[in-house]
């Protein structure tokens, strides 16, 4: 039977992270770059795709307060991830942090989960990419054909799971294998090409709220929050499980923060790069908090702009950000929208599949998965081979599966990730008291436990085929932990380290 409660040494882990060894990651990355890696992998499909969703389906104008709700949630998560990751400037994440604080198993289970937020966000987004790509090309005389720009499956809350006739996403498969050939060659040079996009992607959406603004009718703005037509006339139950559950009024405005948490999702990916950082206690904290603050506040802007332009119901679009430039008639700044957006897309599949690999290493290097994975370059000095694993597998996913499926799953992954981050901080607190924190989260534990609420109650408005998903995936992990990762595991088979 496995010791399923066997934890790192932390003293140990932080000695053999600041170690600099021949052949090991290489410390290239400071809080700048940090800072636009976690705004590379923050703006992406949550702002230029799913508001289109969140505003016509679920939220209407109140978009923003579904901003603001997801935004707390990564605020009290951000500052345990601070904390954290200042404390064990390792790669791996969240699940080194919790190797460290509740065991083996606690660890491969968020290790397992955290599979879902990067490999399955990086498909998720690049099929977005795709459908701005399209959109690009189509008034250039550039038509591909909708079979090969569509995923071959779907699924909505009333036609369920169901097929579309389409073959295969082509576009979306062609920039998974970009970015991934791109992170083998080198993470420094994979940050230049990421702080070259988020220059673009800012700006684009800049000068969308810059000339949308004089265009807001403020008309489009009531009612702020749209009724939900269900009722409580045939009970709780019958409502909480009625199709208009989750559609329009508060329970639409919670619903449609569990949909837009996954435009948060990224500035966690910081903490993936913490063992090439040049000053990781100083900077990380810098990187993660600067990201998630600068991203908030252009949410809540293009939120506003873009409901205050375009009445809600016309943005259930793929594109809902090119809608609202050629609804002010400034047709000349649409391509440049597009732009903006196939570049900011480019960078979250960028440091998505930048933080998988590195999840992948650690795992590794710990013996529950094949040692491959924690194989590094001897040129390049990157993970390449658990890279080009992460970047086929997330091809695989982006030409079969919708960007419905594959982000509600991610949003429903994500959070259970962050909930463990604030438990984690809780637990260290209690049994590592006395440990140098560089970066402190304010108001412990207070904090941490109203970021534990806030990501369940989050997760209690993801549609039931996303839950799904979830358990069946974890399973999938429990099997693979018992048959595999428990037998090779270097803590168990060291029993003088436990």
């Amino acid at each position: 039977m496995a010791n399923l409660t066997a934890r790192k040494n932390l003293a140990e882990l932080i000695k053999t992270a600041n170690a600099s060894h021949e052949g090991g990651l290489k410390r290239s990355l400071g809080a700048v770059n940090l800072i636009l890696l976690g705004i590379g992998a923050i703006i992406g499909a949550g702002i230029f795709v799913l508001t289109g969703e969140v505003a016509s389906q679920y939220a209407g104008p109140a978009i923003t307060i579904s901003f603001v709700i997801a935004a707390f949630a990564c605020a009290c998560a951000g500052l345990c991830y601070a904390e954290l990751a200042s404390m064990i400037p390792v790669a791996g994440s969240v699940y080194t942090y919790s190797y460290a604080t509740v065991g083996e198993f606690f660890a491969w289970i968020i290790g397992w989960d955290l599979i879902i937020e990067y490999l399955f966000a990086a498909s998720t987004v690049s099929v977005g990419w795709s459908g701005y790509i399209v959109s690009f090309l189509k008034p250039l005389g550039i038509v591909i054909p909708p079979a090969l720009t569509s995923a071959p499956f779907a699924y909505d809350d009333v036609l369920r799971f169901h097929t579309t006739g389409a073959i295969v996403n082509l576009p979306a498969m062609a920039i998974v294998a970009i970015v991934t050939t791109i992170l083998v060659i080198g993470v420094q040079e994979s940050a230049r090409f990421n702080n070259i996009i988020v220059a673009i992607k800012t700006t684009a959406i800049l000068m969308f709220l810059i000339a949308g603004v004089s265009y807001v009718n403020t008309a489009n703005w009531v009612p702020f929050i749209p009724e939900n037509k269900g009722t409580l006339d045939n009970g709780l139950w019958s409502f909480l499980t009625s199709s208009d559950f989750g559609h329009f009024g508060y329970t639409g405005i919670f619903r449609g923060a569990a949909v837009i948490f996954f435009a948060y999702i990224g500035f966690d990916a910081v903490s993936t790069a913490a063992q090439e950082a040049k000053n990781p206690q100083r900077d990380l904290p810098i990187g993660i908090l600067g990201s998630l603050i600068i991203c908030t506040i252009l949410y809540i802007a293009v939120g506003l702009v873009l409901t205050g332009i375009v009445p809600f119901p016309q943005l259930a679009v793929p594109d809902p950000i090119a809608v609202g430039i050629d609804a002010t008639g400034l047709t000349w700044l649409s391509p440049i929208i597009k732009l903006g957006a196939i570049a900011g897309l480019s960078s979250v599949v960028l440091v998505m599949l930048l933080g998988q690999p590195r999840i992948f290493f650690s795992m590794a290097n710990d013996g529950l998965l094949p040692p491959a994975f924690s194989k590094v370059h001897p040129k390049f000095k990157t993970p390449y081979i658990s890279t080009i694993i992460t970047g086929g597998v997330a091809m695989l996913l982006a030409a079969v599966f919708p960007i419905g499926i594959l982000s509600k799953l991610v949003s429903l992954g994500t959070l259970l990730a962050f909930a463990m981050v604030c438990l984690a901080v809780i637990i260290l607190r209690r049994t590592h008291s006395t440990m140098d924190r560089p970066f402190k989260t304010p108001f412990s534990p207070y904090i941490p436990v109203a970021g534990i609420i806030a990501c369940l109650g989050c997760m209690a408005f993801v549609n039931s085929f996303a839950w799904v998903l979830l358990i069946g995936w974890m399973v999938i992990g429990i099997a693979v932990y018992f048959f595999y990762g428990a037998k090779h595991s270097k803590i168990q088979n060291e029993p003088s380290k436990n």
